[in-house]
């Protein structure tokens, strides 16, 4: 992604051209305040101003500001310039300023119409698709609320898929999102707290919790995270997660994000926080643990024995994905004393003429596989699907016929590429596929001992990982037996949820 910071460092030290002298008040002469907003914005195209004149010897002139494209235009129209319009006709003497201004307020058929008087105000409002009225003589403005927001309609979830379940997503609009939780929600304990983040984006940022529900610990620290913050932009979510994670160099993912509303609303009732940011349908949910990420909310829309078995099924893909490749090469080129002999024999004779060793082998077919998934995410939607099986097909048919693998290879890298698909969110995915890697050249030199070696390593990383001060291993590290029925069975609904402040205590 293009990052100006990078490529010019200068421009960190670069302000909004705006704010050497934003803190200065509006003066009374209109022209004079047109002028400088004209300024402040560079005199931008979608910038619109209509300067007219008011009162029956128009001793008065209002002006009716917006930027076109984020503002009603309808709105502005009909609800504000004509209603303005029509005061001259209805007055038939002199107005006062004071009657103009109450007039205005009277006429203007808005949702919200606020008087106010600072130039900071006055920018946040125009910035954010709302229309200011300026008034001559007068230092103070009203701002009517005319913002639209341009989004696409809710739609089917593009990354969290279920066969049974509702089929809604959230939107890039973030009222939108926050209305998909009202009304699954319809409780007056669930709170909104919204503030601003980022000095040159101003991005509204939202924190969605039910009160009573939620450790208070926790909302205290989540505030203090988001408020620390400083940084230029925040144009998505990833963005707020990298700022406020326990741990940034870490590869396991330590929140949660998901288009899902009812995995967001599943999260609140266990008393955890969700923050929305607008412009993206990707909500974070914090404190997230390991076990997190292998729950789908299919899992609760099923009987608890299918959903205990889809889980089962999700943990076993993770440790495949992981572990499979390197056990395979740990066995064949060291252990050959675990394997049957009639298996061993199969292998020896499909490897009879691969001329490369079986570690370049398994990473040459474990690259290929990789690119192939990534091409398929990135051709157009139509080819991308048939790319990747396809191309899959093909070459691993023609690479075994060709003698550069063995069908074996083949079919393990196959087996690890399907499982890492199962795992329900895509950060957990990668995670997995990132660390075959690794412990693929443990393996390749140190054999079973090294993916021992490797796979303490990751566990003891893992309970070393902290979310919001949860452990990221938890229930199992530090292990708590009562919290232990819905993480790898599910139990029926009866008396299942616990908030994340009864999950700490293990009560």
């Amino acid at each position: 992604m293009f990052n100006y910071k990078e490529t010019n460092s200068a421009a960190t030290n670069k302000k909004i051209p705006f704010q050497n002298n934003i803190s200065r008040s509006l003066s009374k002469d209109i022209l004079e305040n047109i002028k400088r907003i004209k300024d402040d914005f560079g005199d931008s195209s979608d910038l619109v101003i209509r300067h007219e004149t008011l009162g029956e010897g128009m001793q008065y002139s209002f002006a009716v500001i917006h930027i076109d494209g984020i503002s009603n235009e309808k709105l502005v129209n009909d609800g504000i310039i004509n209603k303005i319009v029509k005061i001259n006709a209805e007055k038939e003497t002199t107005l006062s300023l004071t009657d103009l201004e109450n007039g205005l307020k009277s006429v203007i058929a808005v949702s919200s119409l606020k008087s106010q008087s600072s130039y900071t105000n006055l920018l946040s409002a125009l910035l954010i698709g709302d229309t200011v009225v300026l008034l001559d003589h007068d230092s103070n403005f009203l701002v009517a609320c005319t913002k639209m927001v341009q989004s696409r309609s809710i739609s089917e979830p593009s990354t969290q898929t279920v066969i049974r379940g509702p089929k809604d997503s959230f939107t890039e609009s973030l009222r939108t999102n926050t209305s998909l939780i009202r009304n699954r929600i319809q409780h007056p304990a669930l709170r909104i707290e919204s503030m601003k983040i980022g000095e040159v984006t101003r991005t509204d940022v939202e924190i969605m919790y039910i009160k009573g529900v939620v450790d208070e610990e926790l909302l205290r620290e989540v505030k203090h995270r988001l408020e620390a913050i400083n940084a230029d932009e925040i144009l998505e979510s990833s963005y707020i997660e990298n700022y406020i994670q326990n741990d940034q160099k870490t590869i396991f993912p330590t929140m949660i994000n998901s288009e899902r509303p009812d995995a967001v609303v599943g999260n609140l009732l266990e008393g955890r926080v969700a923050i929305f940011v607008a412009g993206t349908p990707f909500v974070l949910i914090l404190p997230a643990t390991f076990t997190q990420f292998f729950q789908s909310p299919e899992d609760y829309y099923q009987s608890s024995y299918i959903g205990t078995f889809l889980r089962l099924l999700r943990y076993m893909s993770f440790w495949t994905a992981l572990f499979a490749p390197g056990i395979f090469i740990a066995i064949t080129s060291f252990h050959q004393a675990v394997v049957p002999t009639v298996l061993l024999v199969s292998l020896a004779a499909q490897r009879e003429g691969v001329p490369l060793p079986a570690i370049v082998e398994a990473l040459g077919m474990e690259l290929i596989f990789e690119v192939l998934r990534e091409a398929g995410i990135r051709m157009p939607r139509a080819v991308g699907q048939a790319l990747s099986i396809v191309g899959a097909l093909i070459l691993g048919q023609a690479a075994v016929q060709a003698g550069f693998v063995s069908a074996s290879m083949v079919i393990i890298v196959s087996i690890t590429a399907i499982a890492s698909f199962t795992i329900p969110y895509y950060n957990m995915s990668i995670a997995a596929r990132i660390l075959r890697f690794i412990l693929l050249l443990a393996a390749a030199y140190i054999g079973l001992f090294g993916m021992l070696i490797g796979g303490l390593i990751i566990l003891l990383h893992m309970c070393s990982l902290r979310s919001f001060g949860e452990p990221y291993f938890a229930p199992f590290g530090p292990f708590r037996i009562k919290s232990q029925k819905d993480t790898i069975l599910v139990v029926p609904s009866q008396g299942n949820t616990k908030t994340v402040k009864e999950q700490r205590s293990g009560e």
